[in-house]
């Protein structure tokens, strides 16, 4: 993995995570954080009280924190929704010998569903891929003070009109740089006029009583994705007191309708997304409230630092993708740390697209993997923990 960095003339050793990734080439920074980095440090100089949304491993924050240590007054508040870019700048800090800023806070960490402060010198984007996400974030922007300056960056094939358009309804007219090393920059300024945010979003969930609640950053959130419509399907039921873990939760739609047919078990949904793990809470509190104290709600990375042989069933539908990059990695680590948190006998049940042979991973790391059900497009699949 490429960890060595010169970002606007700083050099920094950055790692991505999880550090346990096998794909070497992925880094920590992109292009665009450098042509960002790289503009800002030109055009605004004297800014001293920096927001920063969407920081992907801190390749950002650190670059900012490495610059503006020297000065007396400064501030820096990064946002994000993702558990590992927080955890990910944490150890980055700490790489670069600036860790001291967290415990002065002169950095400070928060998720999407927080309050932005009202007033920075400087707001910095990282445009994120989830177009609900970046209105949400815009539609925050909106309430803060009129005229600070902002510059988002992305890849310039992701840069639309739409994109554009979410800008000049919430902020002021955007304009745009050209092209460099395939990246964008966006530029335009709060203005103070807040603008309303449509979410969360709700809908009623088929063939049930139940209705979805879904924060910006939920993975289809405007209906049920047609993986998880087939999974419902294969879902299991009884009244045996098992302990479930909806694993990469999102809504929670997946331990919703396992609540609703284990009048015993215990559920904990856990996602990295602070917004996933909002949303499900919300659909337990508001379709089974009374069975609201059998659940658990965690942020965390995959099943990081869960107890092992404390789970009976883990149900897990795997992202190949980790934001722009097409990887396998997340995946592997969920089939690994379920496999270490099932008691013996215990099981990992999952849905995937059939073409990424999740089947012949499960067997051997588990030793045993059954199809339980199929279509042209999905499979669910079945292994257990054998002492």
């Amino acid at each position: 993995m490429i960890t060595d960095a010169v970002l606007a003339g700083t050099a920094l050793t950055l790692h991505r995570f999880p550090l346990e990734q096998k794909n070497r080439s992925l880094q920590a920074w992109d292009a665009a954080d450098e042509y960002l980095l790289e503009h800002i440090t030109t055009a605004y100089p004297d800014a001293r009280d920096i927001l920063i949304l969407n920081d992907a491993f801190g390749a950002l924050s650190c670059t900012l924190a490495a610059k503006l240590q020297d000065h007396a007054q400064w501030q820096i508040t990064q946002v994000s929704d993702s558990f590992v870019a927080q955890q990910a700048t944490c150890h980055n800090l700490a790489e670069n010998q600036l860790d001291w800023v967290l415990d002065d806070a002169k950095l400070k960490q928060q998720d999407s569903l927080a309050t932005l402060p009202a007033q920075c010198d400087l707001i910095l984007i990282k445009v994120p891929k989830n177009a609900g996400l970046l209105q949400h974030q815009l539609s925050q922007l909106s309430h803060m003070a009129a005229d600070i300056p902002v510059v988002a960056a992305g890849k310039a094939k992701e840069i639309h009109t739409s994109t554009l358009k979410s800008f000049s309804h919430f902020l002021q007219q955007p304009t745009t740089s050209l092209a460099v090393k395939k990246s964008r920059l966006i530029f335009c300024a709060t203005t103070g006029k807040p603008v309303a945010d449509k979410f969360p979003v709700s809908w009623a969930l088929e063939n049930s009583p139940f209705t979805i609640y879904n924060h910006a950053n939920v993975f289809s959130r405007d209906s049920l994705d047609i993986g998880a419509r087939f999974f419902i399907n294969y879902l299991p039921a009884g009244k045996k007191p098992l302990r479930v873990i909806d694993l990469g939760c999102g809504n929670g739609v997946i331990g919703l309708q396992t609540l609703s047919r284990m009048p015993n078990a215990q559920v904990t949904f856990v996602d990295e997304s602070a917004m996933a793990v909002a949303s499900a809470k919300e659909n337990v509190s508001s379709n089974l409230p009374d069975r609201l104290g059998d659940c658990q709600f965690v942020q965390n990375d995959c099943l990081s630092d869960f107890e092992p042989n404390s789970a009976d069933l883990v149900l897990c539908n795997p992202p190949f993708h980790q934001a722009q990059a097409i990887t396998d990695h997340i995946a592997w680590q969920m089939f690994l740390q379920a496999k270490h948190t099932l008691r013996n006998g215990g099981e990992l049940r999952i849905i995937g697209n059939r073409h990424l042979d999740y089947l012949d991973k499960l067997q051997r790391l588990f030793g045993n993997c059954k199809v339980i059900g199929n279509n042209k497009k999905f499979t669910v699949l079945s292994s257990i923990k054998r002492s």
